[in-house]
């Protein structure tokens, strides 16, 4: 919709917080919030939150606050937090001024955690982890009381400073809510809200020695934000209860509503911070930004635009059930995209020379060509032709099957903006019987693609001369999985059982055409038959090293036009 403003969208969060916005129940405006946890790169399934929370804010007139959720010191890294923020800019969201910590409230949290105290809704238990989860009993039966559960307030507040000043082992001591251990949910028997970690954290070095839970953490954060609408996937309906009972039970002037929506899960791929980190740790990966890998930088360094995922969650619904979205999908988005932005160029991945007898020795021409005929503004750009050429194996059959119309002796085919060629002779290796060299003779007055007795030929093919291409490496990424759902791995394996073992494959001797000898990393170009390409982020002054982005084949689209005739 190129030019027009494009139709609202809608879906039950929207519509949540537009009735809301109708009977002055949000307030003054919507403020949202996108919380991650630094302890890894964003995937794919973080964009939808992203899109979702920023989104909403924009839409609304609001703002959408960027908090990391840092309470696990154990696990977090700055590396992750300058990651998140690059990937959620490269989205082309900003928070601007409204950027904050977790850890900015620790403080607040510990003021908070002996009101609770004080008022006989929290205690220090010393059971061990392993009691504390016998004690909590099953989904079908009532847990028990800790023995610990009626401590004085005053006791417990002086164990809970003693907690603080380190005085206790880790595992020793936790702070726990006093709710009801035979609460149906299980969230609410008597849930921990403070451990002790005695681990340096990130930003507050070793100030603390205990730290929030996340149940904990996360809606006083939200609270004192002036949070309007708490987005959070599904995975959180169960803990909505405690979110609002710590809330209810506190002094804050503020009470966030919490809204559930389904995660995102892609066929092909893993979502969890925890088996990606895997990944990286065990070598499977080159790293977090992998081009295999389902992570933003992943996906940015692969040539995937931020439209083609701005684009694709908007496709993809938000609602409360979950469901697994075919990543054939994300392909044709990204597809789509790049076949507006793309600079079309010839690329030869898998090079065998072609000579033109009739061709002049020592001459070279040159021929306009199109950049991008879907982008009339992008211009043409000059290829420049000589006696010697290169063109892909694949495009020559010395014995052609039935329907094969590229080369093979005594056809002729027409090599894109420049003249018609037949092949006459095939020079092959004595030793393998390998053909490695195609003589060919061309018609000078098919010059640009016609002829005066208007001949037609049925192929075209992608050419570059030998005299003037560069060399390069090209890497073609496939999925990283071999299945539709890599979690559902053999007995007696892990989800590593399902990699594919042909995600990547490497091609070092390909021709491409010289105008790309000067192309900056991130830059992404069609080349022609063959597929996307981006730059890759580590290629220097030496061959250039571009990776496949996607395949021209336009599965998805297919896939729709079939469940349509139905």
């Amino acid at each position: 919709m190129d030019g027009q403003e494009k139709p609202a969208k809608r879906d039950f969060v929207r519509e949540i917080i537009n009735a809301e916005l109708q009977d002055g129940k949000a307030g003054d405006g919507v403020v949202t919030r996108f919380p991650p946890e630094p302890n890894g790169y964003l995937h794919i399934g973080h964009a939808k939150a992203i899109c979702l929370d920023f989104g909403v804010a924009e839409e609304f007139d609001g703002r959408c606050h960027l908090r990391f959720d840092d309470t696990n010191p154990e696990k977090e890294e700055e590396e992750y937090i300058d990651s998140i923020q690059e990937d959620i800019k490269w989205l082309g969201f900003n928070w601007g001024k409204h950027l904050y910590y977790a850890s900015d409230y620790y403080d607040k949290f510990y003021k908070y955690a002996t009101e609770l105290i004080a008022d006989g809704k929290a205690y220090v238990c010393d059971l061990n982890p392993d009691d504390i989860r016998h004690y909590r009993g099953t989904p079908t039966e009532p847990g028990k009381n800790s023995p610990y559960r009626e401590r004085p307030a005053g006791e417990n507040l002086e164990l809970f400073e003693r907690m603080k000043k380190g005085e206790f082992e880790e595992g020793s001591r936790v702070l726990r809510a006093k709710i009801d251990m035979s609460h149906p949910n299980i969230n609410m028997r008597d849930p921990a809200l403070y451990r002790i970690k005695k681990v340096a954290h990130h930003r507050t070095g070793e100030k603390w020695c205990i730290y929030p839970m996340y149940d904990f953490a996360h809606p006083i954060s939200d609270a004192l934000e002036g949070i309007t609408h708490s987005l959070c996937t599904l995975e959180f309906e169960d803990h909505r209860p405690l979110y609002d009972w710590v809330l209810d039970n506190i002094t804050v002037g503020c009470h966030p509503r919490q809204i559930e929506f389904a995660r995102l899960n892609l066929t092909y791929t893993v979502m969890s911070k925890r088996k990606l980190l895997k990944l990286v740790k065990d070598g499977r990966v080159s790293g977090w930004d992998d081009p295999r890998m389902p992570t933003l930088s992943g996906l940015r360094r692969l040539g995937c635009t931020p439209d083609a995922i701005r684009n694709f969650c908007d496709r993809i619904s938000v609602d409360k059930t979950n469901s697994t979205i075919d990543i054939a999908l994300l392909e044709y988005f990204i597809r789509e995209d790049l076949n507006k932005k793309a600079g079309r160029v010839m690329a030869v991945l898998n090079p065998l020379k072609l000579v033109i007898d009739n061709y002049p020795e020592g001459k070279t021409e040159e021929f306009d060509a199109d950049n991008n005929p879907e982008d009339p503004s992008a211009g043409t750009r000059k290829l420049p032709f000589s006696r010697t050429i290169y063109v892909e194996k694949d495009d020559f059959r010395e014995t052609p099957p039935k329907g094969y119309f590229r080369l093979y002796p005594g056809n002729e085919v027409r090599l894109k903006h420049a003249y018609y060629v037949t092949c006459k002779r095939v020079v092959k290796d004595p030793a393998t019987g390998e053909v490695v060299e195609l003589h060919c003779e061309y018609d000078p007055s098919s010059r640009g693609g016609g002829t005066p007795d208007n001949r037609k030929v049925k192929s075209t093919l992608h050419w570059v001369s030998a005299g003037h291409c560069i060399d390069a490496e090209i890497r073609l990424y496939d999925r990283l999985f071999g299945t539709e759902n890599p979690d559902a791995a053999p007995e007696g394996s892990d989800f590593t059982a399902n990699l594919n073992p042909d995600s990547l494959k490497i091609l070092k001797n390909c021709k491409l055409e010289p105008s790309l000898k000067n192309a900056k990393p991130g830059k992404c170009f069609q080349f022609l038959r063959n597929g996307y390409f981006c730059v890759d982020k580590g290629s220097g002054s030496g061959a250039p090293v571009l990776n496949r982005t996607v395949t021209l084949k336009d599965s998805w689209a297919k896939m729709e036009n079939k469940q349509s005739k139905k």
